[in-house]
């Protein structure tokens, strides 16, 4: 049974210093690591331009972000504590299928956008998502709210580099890519930028009223899958046609799905990045991921080859301009004051849903809400565990390397990185908040 009270008085006057600073510092990581994995997770979309429809790309991806929605949550916490959080938060059901269409729209337009463009320039037009991500954080979330003078600055400044960045890469791309296919790359990455800008308002209203990350993308998954799949069946011109479609890429079917799993372990980290600097820092943090994206597109698929050296200024110049105002903003630590703003909002969100103070008070200060319910893992997520395993492993079995020039050396190299950022921010989590 839940309550509608307001927080009390003593925790709207926020978290002590040092708990805080931990859950900022923990928020940072986050940003970092998942840029790592998200940029990872596009490159199995470079199949696109191997002769396999961006539509079925996106479905399969989507498959594999279904896989990994539901067999990490239960390896990590188990599916039980899924069932505490619905019992609190059970309006929040609907926000995440919401944002999970959202999602998956977005996806299939960035399929279209690597085609026509290539990874290393359609990154940064999608990640203006930042721009609407710092809009929402402070029209609906009290973010940068009683911030001072300095970080609104910060902010602005940071938006505006970004601004000037993205302008820079869209000039690029139009001398890179073959008459009108360019416009439409350039167009599909802005409109996907768009969409999962206005994704993060679902996001924060979750973690606000103090749902936990991993139980909110289990709801998520089920509004990418079903749209994703509706998608695919217009596009394709019924089941048929699709299955056909299908049965053209067994053997690069692993590959997709492992992009989507990969993407899965970034969009987690971005999720705690989100619930603990806000959307207005934490997704420009998370998106460094077009720094990556330009790592894999240049030096493991030898994108931009021979071109002349001002089209590697343009991307690089582009990238890194984004990359800074990024930086500024998610760098622009929460102060005290603007952290009592969030938890206003926080407290209007509980009472708007009729959700128990406590709950929201315990989200926000990165701590289990109910621990009496907290169960261990039961037969149903070990099944979900091996599972998905099985399906990656007999996909696996039918796998061949795409016909596509792939550097191994710089591969291995990215991929070392991105297991160190893993499991050193793994840790940190699981030291300080337990996942939670």
């Amino acid at each position: 049974m839940t309550s509608s009270a307001p927080v009390a008085a003593g925790a709207t006057a926020g978290l002590d210093s040092s708990r805080l600073r931990k859950l900022q510092i923990l928020g940072i990581a986050s940003g970092l690591t998942a840029g790592a994995w998200l940029g990872a997770a596009e490159a199995p979309t470079k199949l696109a331009q191997a002769g396999v429809s961006p539509i079925v790309i996106s479905l399969l991806m989507v498959s594999g972000v279904f896989l990994a929605r539901w067999s990490l949550p239960a390896l990590i916490r188990g599916t039980g504590q899924i069932g505490v959080d619905l019992r609190q938060a059970p309006h929040l059901v609907v926000w995440g299928l919401l944002a999970g269409c959202l999602w998956a729209v977005a996806n299939t337009l960035t399929i279209f956008a690597i085609r026509d463009i290539g990874l290393s320039i359609a990154f940064p037009l999608w990640n203006m998502n930042s721009l609407l991500g710092i809009f929402w954080g402070f029209v609906l979330f009290n973010e940068l709210r009683s911030a001072g003078v300095w970080r609104w600055l910060a902010v602005g400044g940071g938006a505006a580099v970004m601004f000037a960045g993205a302008t820079l890469l869209a000039i690029a791309s139009s001398t890179q890519a073959a008459g009108q296919h360019a416009l439409h790359g350039v167009v599909a990455a802005l409109c996907a930028g768009a969409l999962w800008g206005t994704m993060y308002i679902p996001y924060r209203k979750a973690y606000l009223t103090g749902m936990n990350p991993l139980s909110f993308v289990t709801f998520f998954s089920f509004g990418e899958l079903g749209m994703m799949l509706t998608l695919a069946l217009i596009y394709s011109g019924g089941s048929a046609q699709l299955w056909l479609e299908l049965a053209k890429t067994k053997t690069v079917i692993f590959w997709i799905l492992l992009g989507g799993f990969v993407w899965v372990l970034g969009d987690v980290f971005q999720q705690y990045a989100a619930k603990y600097i806000g959307i207005s820092r934490g997704i420009p943090l998370s998106n460094t991921n077009q720094l990556w994206g330009l790592l894999w597109g240049i030096f493991v698929f030898g994108e931009l080859r021979g071109l002349g050296a001002s089209h590697y200024a343009q991307v690089i110049g582009g990238s890194l301009l984004m990359a800074a105002g990024a930086g500024a903003i998610a760098l622009s630590s929460v102060s005290k004051d603007e952290h009592v703003r969030w938890r206003e909002a926080a407290q209007r969100e509980g009472l708007r849903y009729g959700v128990d103070s406590g709950y929201v008070e315990a989200g926000l200060s990165g701590r289990d809400a109910a621990p009496a319910e907290k169960r261990g893992r039961s037969w149903l997520d070990w099944v979900l565990v091996i599972g998905a395993t099985a399906i990656f492993v007999r996909l696996a079995m039918f796998a061949r390397t795409p016909n596509l020039e792939l550097s191994f050396t710089a591969m291995s190299a990215l991929c070392i990185a991105m297991l160190i950022l893993l499991a050193g921010t793994g840790i940190a989590l699981w030291r300080i908040t337990r996942f939670n």
